[in-house]
């Protein structure tokens, strides 16, 4: 169930206890900043007399007293902002880090149907807007709201039944801001929910604009582009349409209470119940009530927006996390890479089964092929052995350590993957190969050099510390996926997983990379997801994937014998004889 907006937003209140400081000092210059109002109040009505008066002396110090109070007030008002936008931001700053952190924990079934657009919306514009109604609330709402207290309090000592009558429009007001607010809250979720889409097509757009043009799919593009900016302007006009009118009809409501205050106080004047002095510091306190409502007004429907954010926040909160780091560490320290799958058995969620009964044993040091149509299972067993999947029945055991009670890191620790698709962050050819772990630097030229990458890192301007640009568009294919093999070895892992490491190269660059690969796999236990074929002839085991069950098992030569399913996906692939 989605916690209340309001609750939410409680919450964030823990997060203020380590600025217990801070807030103390912005509080005593908040003070400050809002006695000096109904001071200032004091203040004018003493001035509009004396200028009816023409007293010039008398206009001139009260004019310097209150460029005083002024200076004073504002000074305090800096000083309070300042002081108060250290832990408001820092609260936002908690936010996306706790988001960020909580991502890397949620289940990857999960995770992979959530849009890349989306999520980097999420962490960065509703974290934003997050921030700022924090950082409003703190800096300018309760201010505004002591200042209401102050300047009616002092009205109410002026002359208590005249600030009654003021008053009496306040609940009216009130009622309106509210109405608005909610109507606010609905449009703005569903403008939040567009620019998201939009996010999302805009990010898929971006990574194949080149296939885009291959196809002359500009015009097509273009035109879901344009529909999708159309209904996000629809939805951002409905909300602007609604702020549009809350104000004027807040502000039709404040210029009638005025008007109805000035025939009153011309009534008390009359009834002698006030003189005019009073009368003037009563009316200079009604017109300070004006700024502090629309502040607060204004700040309402950004908390609604802020709500509609902190909803679409928690969404990515209570999505489902992995758990295991409570689970059983690994055991031995003899890491060999046996892999023995027992009677598994796995289904998405959408009720697909890919994996049935499946029993497998591959012992420490071979290399195994798995091989088979799409939707046999082939990329489901790397998941699961990975423990990005768990499954519904049956278990797998690495080194003797079952995975599904054992932490997941741990079972991580064991195994590098190499995928086809190469993902490379920007940064140093240092910090790629590294990729957040504690190496040194001779450790990570070993990898290369078993990559086969060290001499083409060598004869690059800055070799180790050459920076690789997003998407490692200053590197070629065969580079990049050598400097991804380094990086799987770099903690000499006893199982390597390739997902078809060379089937997106050309000649030349997969050559170079299957050199890698081989110096890679020596002394360890090897899993290959095999398309092409011609790939898999070296493997000490074939196996042959149908729908989530073995169809066959065995080397080349012996699966090419049978003269079944292998044989002929091997005939198809121009693979005619038993490797000569």
């Amino acid at each position: 169930m989605i916690p209340s907006s309001k609750s939410s937003f409680r919450k964030l209140i823990p997060n203020l206890v380590p600025y217990l400081k801070e807030l103390a000092t912005g509080a005593i210059f908040m003070l400050i900043y809002v006695v000096c109002w109904p001071i200032l109040a004091w203040l004018a009505g003493r001035l509009i007399p004396a200028i009816g008066e023409g007293n010039l002396d008398v206009v001139l110090k009260i004019i310097g007293e209150a460029l005083i109070v002024f200076l004073v007030q504002k000074l305090s008002q800096y000083i309070q902002d300042t002081v108060l936008a250290k832990p408001a931001l820092k609260i936002s700053q908690d936010i996306r880090e706790d988001l960020f952190s909580k991502l890397q924990g949620i289940e990857i079934e999960s995770l992979q149907k959530l849009s890349s657009g989306d999520i980097t919306y999420r962490l960065t514009e509703d974290a934003d807007r997050v921030g700022e109604v924090i950082y409003k609330t703190v800096q300018d709402t309760v201010p505004c709201i002591f200042q209401l207290i102050a300047v009616i309090g002092y009205m109410v000592y002026l002359d208590i039944n005249l600030a009654l009558a003021t008053l009496f429009l306040a609940p009216m007001i009130s009622f309106l801001v509210g109405k608005f607010g909610e109507k606010v809250l609905q449009t703005e979720e569903r403008s939040q929910e567009r620019i998201s889409n939009l996010a999302s097509l805009l990010a898929e757009t971006i990574q194949i604009i080149p296939l885009i043009r291959a196809y002359g799919a500009e015009h097509w593009i273009q035109k879901r582009f344009n529909e999708e900016v159309d209904l996000h302007r629809n939805a951002k006009y409905k909300a602007l349409k609604q702020l549009a009118l809350q104000h004027p009809v807040i502000g039709f409501i404040e210029a009638f209470g005025i008007l109805v205050v000035l025939a009153i106080g011309a009534l008390r004047i009359q009834a002698g119940a006030i003189d005019g002095q009073g009368f003037s510091s009563f009316f200079a306190a009604l017109l300070m009530l004006i700024d502090p409502i629309s502040h607060l007004t204004t700040n309402f429907n950004e908390l609604q927006q802020g709500k509609a954010s902190l909803r679409r926040l928690k969404d990515i909160e209570r999505a489902p996390r992995e758990k295991s780091s409570d689970l059983t560490p690994i055991k031995t320290t003899t890491n060999k890479g046996e892999i023995i799958i027992d009677n598994l058995s796995f289904s998405y969620k959408d009720g697909n089964t890919v994996i049935s009964n499946l029993n497998l044993k591959i012992e420490p040091g071979n290399k195994v092929a798995l091989v088979g149509p799409s939707g046999a299972g082939k990329s489901t067993i790397f998941s699961l052995l990975l423990k990005f999947l768990v499954p519904q029945r049956g278990a797998i055991f690495i080194d003797g350590n079952n995975i599904a009670l054992t932490n997941s890191r741990d079972v991580r620790s064991l195994m590098a993957i190499v995928p086809q698709k190469v993902n490379i962050l920007s940064g140093t050819i240092l910090e790629s190969i590294r990729f957040g772990r504690e190496s040194t630097k001779d450790q990570v030229i070993n990898a290369a050099k078993i990559a086969n990458a060290h001499d083409f890192i060598m004869n690059m301007p800055e070799q180790y510390d050459t920076y690789i640009e997003e998407s490692g568009t200053n590197l070629s294919g065969g580079q990049l996926q050598r400097i991804s093999i380094a990086r799987a070895l770099l903690d000499n892992p006893s199982i390597l997983l390739l997902d078809e490491a060379t089937s997106a190269l050309d000649a030349d660059a997969e050559r170079s990379v299957q050199m890698a690969l081989n110096q890679a796999m020596k002394n360890r236990t090897v899993l290959i997801i095999a398309h092409r074929l011609s790939t898999t002839q070296e493997a000490d085991n074939i196996i042959l994937l149908e729908q989530g069950r073995v169809k066959e098992i065995g080397s080349h030569d012996e699966l090419m014998n049978k003269n079944g399913k292998y044989r002929e996906l091997c005939e198809k692939q121009f693979i005619r004889n038993i490797k000569e």
